[in-house]
């Protein structure tokens, strides 16, 4: 197991490309997007009453995960673009499991 960070990013979904483009710069190459995202924060209540999957107004959820030496300038480029834009990140540590051995061959493949 390797140690490394967690981020937790939600932010506007027109945000969205601006904090990629910031993983991608900071040399954080890996990350998952969920949209359409739903919940209750400092500004209030963002529920799914409404169609917001092809609005502006939904919430995108992104995480990725990073060494610990790379976080300090992760964050120094993120922190701009949250300040500007909106949204939170959360940060946290975690335990990275590499598979050792593919699973493809348990299913036949070469």
């Amino acid at each position: 197991m390797k140690t490394v960070s967690r981020l937790e990013i939600i932010v506007s979904s027109m945000e969205v490309p601006k904090i990629l483009e910031v993983l991608d710069k900071t040399g954080v190459a890996v990350y998952s997007v969920i949209r359409d995202v739903v919940g209750k924060g400092l500004f209030g209540t963002v529920s799914d009453d409404m169609d917001f999957a092809s609005s502006s107004l939904s919430n995108a959820y992104i995480i990725s995960f990073c060494p610990p030496e790379n976080l300090t300038q992760v964050v120094d480029a993120i922190r701009p673009v949250i300040n500007k834009y909106g949204g939170v990140c959360y940060l946290s540590e975690a335990q990275e499991i590499r598979s050792i051995q593919c699973i493809a061959k348990f299913w036949g493949n070469p």
